[in-house]
C-alpha cells in the first residue's frame, strides 16, 4: 500500500529516480494509478522548504487532496492483487482490509503535508492554509475534500493557544474602551485603533477555520463570541456615548473580519444599515439645523438718536441688555395699534414682547418691515416649539388658561355673558365653536349661541397667536376631536 501498486517495476524505478532529482516533476505525471500517484506526491512534500512559493504550495495541496478523493478501494484491491498474482502471492479477498489501510494512508498524506507546512514561516503557513481553503471551498460555499478538512482540524488545534491569547487581548481593550468612553472620542480612538489591529491579526489566523466551518455548515464558536463582544462595544459606544463614528468603524470591522460567519455577517449588515440611516439622518438634521439657523438669524438697529439692537439667533433673543435663550422663552405676544388725529392716520405702533417665567422684554417699533421680519424669525425660532409643547400638555390632560377661556384637549370653556346675574361658564366641544378676529383680539364663540364667547387680546395676551394657530390647524383636519391629534 505504501509502494506503487499497479506500476511496473521498470516504471517504478524511473519514477523513484525522478523523485530524487526533481521531486515536483511528479505532479506532471499522468496515467498513474491513484494510490501510487498519491504515494509519490507525499514523498515530494518532503522537498518543501521555507523558500517554497506559497501559492504553488496551496495548489500542490489541493491537487493532492482532490486526487485522494478519487481513491477507490476496489481499484486498489484490483491493482494489489494483479501485483500479487505476478509475484506468486495469494490474492487479498477482504475489501475491508483495503479500506482500513487506505484510512491509514490518508492520515499519512495529511502528516506529510503538515510536516511541509511546519517548515514554513508562521505567516507563510497561514497564507498557504487560507489560500488552500478559500479556493477549495469557493470562499466557504462548497465542501472541501476530506483531506483539507482534516488539515484544517489539525491547524485549529495548533493555533488554539495563539487565538485564545489574541482574543484575551481584544477583551482587555474592549474593557479599556468602555472604561474611558466617558472621556470622549479623542481619548478612546487610540484604543479602538489597537483593537482594530489585534482583531485583524486574530482573524488572519482564524480565516482558514472560518471558511472551513462555513463550508461544513457549522459555526466557529470563538469567532462568534469575539464578534459579539466587539458588536456589544459598538452598541454601547453609540447608545451610551453617542460615538457614531467609532460604532460605524467597529461594525465595519465585524463585517470585514467575520463575513464567513453567516449569523454574524447578517447581524452586522443590519447594524451597518441602521447606523448608515442614523448617520444620514444626522447629516440631514445638521443641514436642516444650519438652514434653520440662517433662517432665524436677524439683527436690527432701532431708534433715531439712541439706537438699541434687537437680535435673534440660535443663541437666543436680545433687547436692551435682556437676553433670553430660545428654550427659556415661555411667552410671546405682538400686535400693532394704528393712530390718527381728527381721522387722519398718523402711523402705527408695533409691540413685540417675549419672556420667560420671571421677566419679559417689550419692544416698541414703528417700522413695519422690521416688525414683520422679526415676527417671522420669532415664530420659527420659538413659537413652533411653544405650539408643540401646548399640544403635548393637552395630550397629557392639562387645561390651559387664555384670558377668560380655559383650553381643553377636546374643546374649550367659554363665558356666557348675562345682562342680569352672574356670567356662566359653558364648555364646548370643537365641533360646536367657530373663531374670528376683531378689535385686536382672537375671538372664539359658540355656533348656536352668540352670547357664549371669549376674546383674547393679541397684543396683551401671552401666546394668543400660538393658540389661534393650533385651533385653526385643528379646524382644517376633518373629524378632529382633540387638538393633540395634530401631534400624532
Amino acid at each position: 500500500m505504501a509502494w506503487l501498486p499497479g506500476v511496473s517495476p521498470r516504471k517504478a524505478s524511473l519514477l523513484v529516480n525522478g523523485l530524487l532529482h526533481n521531486p515536483m516533476a511528479i505532479r506532471e505525471e499522468s496515467g498513474l494509478p491513484t494510490l501510487a500517484h498519491l504515494n509519490l506526491l507525499a514523498a515530494a512534500f518532503e522537498s518543501v522548504n521555507g523558500e517554497h512559493d506559497a501559492d504553488d504550495l496551496a495548489a500542490f495541496i489541493m491537487e493532492t487532496a482532490y486526487l485522494a478523493e478519487e481513491l477507490s478501494p476496489a481499484e486498489v484491491l484490483r491493482d494489489i492483487n494483479e501485483d500479487r498474482a505476478v509475484s506468486g502471492f495469494p490474492e487479498v479477498r477482504a475489501l475491508d482490509q483495503i479500506e482500513a489501510e487506505l484510512t491509514e494512508r490518508k492520515r499519512y498524506y495529511r502528516i506529510a503535508i503538515k510536516d511541509a507546512l511546519d517548515r514554513l514561516s508562521p505567516m507563510t503557513l497561514v497564507n498557504v492554509m487560507t489560500e488552500t481553503v478559500d479556493v477549495a471551498t469557493s470562499g466557504g460555499d462548497d465542501h472541501a475534500p476530506a483531506l483539507i478538512d482534516d488539515l484544517v482540524d489539525s491547524y485549529e488545534v495548533e493555533t488554539q493557544g495563539i487565538l485564545q491569547k489574541e482574543a484575551e487581548n481584544v477583551h482587555k481593550l474592549i474593557t479599556t474602551v468602555r472604561d474611558w468612553a466617558s472621556s470622549g472620542e479623542t481619548v478612546v480612538k487610540p484604543y479602538v485603533d489597537k483593537l482594530d489591529l489585534i482583531a485583524r491579526n486574530w482573524d488572519k489566523i482564524a480565516q482558514p477555520i472560518q471558511l472551513s466551518a462555513k463550508a461544513r455548515g457549522i459555526v466557529h464558536e470563538p469567532s462568534r463570541e469575539l464578534a459579539y463582544e466587539i458588536r456589544g462595544l459598538a452598541i454601547d459606544l453609540f447608545k451610551k456615548h453617542g460615538m457614531l463614528a467609532h460604532s460605524q468603524r467597529l461594525t465595519g470591522l465585524i463585517q470585514e473580519l467575520f463575513a464567513e460567519v453567516p449569523e454574524i455577517a447578517d447581524r452586522a449588515e443590519e447594524d451597518a444599515d441602521a447606523l448608515a440611516d442614523i448617520f444620514q439622518q444626522r447629516r440631514t438634521a445638521a443641514a436642516h439645523k444650519d438652514e434653520w439657523a440662517r433662517e432665524i438669524t436677524y439683527r436690527a438697529e432701532i431708534g433715531v438718536m439712541f439706537k438699541n439692537t434687537l437680535s435673534i439667533s440660535p443663541e437666543g433673543v436680545s433687547w436692551k441688555g435682556q437676553n433670553f435663550s430660545l428654550d427659556s422663552i415661555t411667552r410671546v405676544r405682538w400686535g400693532g395699534v394704528s393712530h390718527s388725529v381728527n381721522g387722519i392716520p398718523t402711523g402705527t405702533t408695533y409691540t413685540v414682547a417675549f419672556g420667560d417665567q420671571r421677566s419679559e422684554a417689550v419692544v416698541e417699533l414703528k417700522k413695519q418691515d422690521i416688525y414683520s421680519t422679526f415676527i417671522d424669525k420669532l415664530w420659527r425660532a420659538v413659537c413652533v416649539r411653544l405650539l408643540t409643547e401646548m399640544l403635548e400638555a393637552l395630550k397629557n390632560g392639562r387645561d390651559l388658561h387664555f384670558g377668560d377661556a380655559l383650553l381643553h384637549d377636546d374643546g374649550i370653556t367659554l363665558v356666557k355673558r348675562k345682562f342680569l346675574g352672574s356670567n356662566e361658564k359653558v364648555r364646548c366641544l370643537w365641533g360646536q365653536v367657530h373663531v374670528w378676529s376683531a378689535d385686536g383680539s382672537f375671538c372664539i364663540g359658540a355656533k348656536d349661541d352668540k352670547k357664549v364667547n371669549v376674546g383674547v387680546s393679541y397684543i396683551h395676551g401671552a401666546n394668543t397667536h400660538v393658540l389661534e394657530q393650533a385651533i385653526r390647524m385643528g379646524f382644517k383636519k376633518p373629524g378632529l376631536r382633540r387638538l393633540s391629534e395634530l401631534v400624532q
